[in-house]
């Protein structure tokens, strides 16, 4: 199985348009296009799971004009989509067909993918506690690295051909909860990566 987008290339820089954030705020948030073929036969549903493994793990060294986020510091996973049950004749999701645009306290009821199920992203967590944008993220937000940090994040696209329709999952699921979920049903994996950066240093 192969998935690619035409939004960015393969290991390349994703465009501002498909980020939460930019270097002067909030950018577009458009998903990004993205197609899938060499489908294995028994496929009856899709996952699929956006990952940037390079979040900084540190908190108070984000976003501070005072210090560079050294590449070195350890990393963990931050979420920007969880989808399941995505129909098996589905090859393709057009760009902004599943956000488009900035929703403050989060998509309650994410567009797109009709008959699939989208879950909570990490921004969920990330604005608790903010009163202007605390609430449940649904669905796809994009990329926001820190603009101090040293590395440039990689955003993993990653899709599951799954023997089974449907998955069982709590109404606020998570990326965690799809993994649990598809254990044993996974018949082909596939990922692209894009990568992006704030850092002016990097660009």
């Amino acid at each position: 199985m192969r998935i690619w987008s035409d939004s960015f290339e393969s290991r390349g820089a994703i465009p501002a348009e498909f980020a939460m954030g930019q270097a002067d705020g909030f950018a577009a948030n458009r998903n990004p296009h993205l197609a899938w073929d060499g489908v294995p036969e028994g496929t009856r549903s899709f996952a699929l799971l956006c990952i940037d493994p390079d979040a900084p793990t540190v908190a108070e060294t984000v976003g501070r004009d005072d210090l560079q986020i050294p590449v070195e510091q350890p990393r963990g996973d931050f979420v920007h989509w969880a989808v399941a049950d995505i129909a098996p004749d589905v090859r393709d999701i057009a760009a902004g067909s599943c956000s488009d645009g900035i929703t403050a306290k989060g998509k309650q009821a994410p567009p797109g993918l009709a008959g699939a199920r989208q879950g909570l992203n990490d921004y969920t967590g990330w604005f608790a506690g903010d009163a202007a944008m605390g609430g449940d993220y649904f669905g796809y937000d994009g990329p926001y690295p820190p603009f101090n940090d040293l590395r440039v994040h990689r955003y993993f696209f990653r899709l599951f051909a799954l023997d089974v329709a449907a998955l069982e999952l709590p109404p606020r699921f998570t990326a965690a909860d799809v993994q649990r979920a598809m254990q044993g049903h996974v018949l082909a994996e596939a990922s692209v990566y894009g990568t992006y950066t704030l850092n002016p240093a990097l660009r």
